[in-house]
């Protein structure tokens, strides 16, 4: 075809270029620009909005800022291409000043583009301007610009502006839906979720998709809503898609695991014909912190015969099913595949979750030399761990050397210094622990006030 000039035209290689998008095939797409330079097609607008976006589609951000800048006049079009490849990027900010220094109209897209930075960047006053001009120049309902503002709120916080935008969305899709139900559930008012999910359901007004249905059961999850988490499951098997559909099901499994509700998680996880590295890792995690651990090691066991490789969450789950069940030689053999077998690089946790499993089975002095031998500088977490051994076991010189290692570690959170000051009180060193008290205070750390939920049946 390129031997016949007369049988191909600039549309021609606008497909082929699209072509190239969807094979994501880089060189292809530069052999074609360089034949639409020879041909002397580049100065068509349309081509150059087609080589925009496929170097957009590419990540290649340097070659599309070259074609963005060879375009004369750049329609709404190319400057959309341009501000969203920046966004996609990951250069956000760019993004924004592309978009200050349009000298057309943008659309909906532009706007939709835009809103996603500033949720970003977190520019609360810069994306209000943004609705602002929505408001002012598009008088059609538009759901896809309203949805990514609602997003826009939810993301940066403003719940009120949120909620108020939502409830005045002439016909809300599942999109809308989802995005207030997670915006709520992500936010703390998982609550506030739930009740906007099953208002979702009573109006019929859209059917609720996978997104909804994960983040709505990671709301019963952070309350232990288990009678809403219930009600979630019988919903879900009213939809076969639903039912087999491997997200859902691990969000399920999580729930009735943080719920307490051992026996339906491992009726769930059963059930799941596809089980992926989060499904196992649920239900391992789940059955340690309900003391289960030789189940763990038999689940281990296997998942490794089903061919799933464990990532670092499954190995901090078997960690802690070692702490609790007291399987320290285990423990060890685990923390040491974790790194020669799997080349899982240990983090702060792990460490933490070795020296809690010193400390259940009242290895005080190995757990502290432990801490001294790994190549890890000790930090709170760490310290916590061996502290909260001393406070079960009664060493109180060890507190006192805790207390020197706390002096000179970051990340202390406040529960380590109130778990101190415990310390000391257990042994009547009240002067001693009411030091700590003062530390504390001057430090402007503050314990916060425990609570207890309790959910109460319809």
């Amino acid at each position: 075809m390129l031997h016949h000039p007369t049988s191909h035209n600039h549309y021609t290689f606008t497909y082929a270029l699209n072509a190239c998008c969807l094979l994501h095939s880089p060189h292809k797409g530069q052999e074609i620009q360089a034949h639409v330079t020879k041909s002397g097609h580049i100065s068509d607008t349309f081509i150059q909005n087609s080589l925009l976006h496929f170097y957009v589609i590419q990540s290649d951000i340097v070659s599309a800022t070259h074609v963005f800048d060879l375009i004369p006049l750049p329609d709404v079009v190319s400057w959309t291409s341009m501000i969203s490849g920046l966004a996609k990027c990951g250069f956000v900010e760019e993004a924004i000043v592309k978009f200050v220094s349009m000298d057309v109209k943008p659309n909906p897209t532009t706007l939709v583009t835009v809103l996603s930075s500033c949720s970003t960047l977190r520019a609360v006053k810069f994306g209000k301007a943004v609705h602002g001009h929505c408001l002012r120049n598009f008088h059609e309902i538009n759901l896809i610009l309203d949805n990514a503002v609602l997003d826009f709120y939810l993301r940066c916080g403003s719940l009120a502006s949120a909620r108020y935008l939502f409830v005045n969305i002439p016909k809300r899709d599942v999109i809308s839906w989802t995005t207030m139900v997670g915006g709520y559930a992500q936010r703390g008012f998982c609550e506030e979720a739930v009740k906007l999910f099953q208002q979702m359901l009573q109006g019929g007004e859209a059917e609720p998709n996978e997104a909804t249905i994960v983040n709505v059961l990671s709301a019963c999850s952070s309350i232990c809503a288990l009678s809403s988490g219930q009600q979630v499951h019988y919903y879900i098997s009213t939809r076969r898609n639903l039912m087999v559909n491997v997200n859902v099901v691990n969000a399920l499994i999580n729930m009735y695991v943080k719920c307490g509700n051992l026996g339906t998680a491992i009726s769930v996880f059963k059930a799941l014909e596809c089980k992926d590295i989060i499904s196992w890792t649920a239900i391992i995690s789940g059955m340690a912190m309900n003391g289960h651990g030789i189940h763990v090691l038999q689940l281990f066991s296997s998942m490794l015969v089903n061919g799933v490789s464990p990532d670092g969450v499954t190995f901090l789950g078997l960690l802690t099913a070692c702490s609790h069940a007291g399987l320290v030689d285990q423990g060890f053999m685990f923390f040491d595949a974790m790194q020669k077998i799997y080349r899982i690089v240990p983090k702060t946790q792990y460490y933490a979750c070795l020296v809690d499993m010193y400390g259940r089975a009242g290895l005080l002095e190995e757990a502290e030399a432990f801490i001294k031998e790994s190549p890890m500088e000790a930090d709170g977490p760490v310290w916590g761990a061996l502290l909260n051994a001393c406070k079960i076991h009664g060493n109180e010189e060890m507190v006192e050397r805790i207390r020197e290692g706390l002096c000179s570690s970051a990340k202390v959170s406040i529960g380590t210094y109130a778990l101190l000051s415990n310390a000391y009180a257990k042994h009547d060193r009240w002067d001693d622990s009411n030091k700590v008290r003062d530390e504390m205070r001057e430090m402007g750390l503050k314990t916060p006030p425990g609570c207890s939920w309790i959910e109460i049946g319809p």
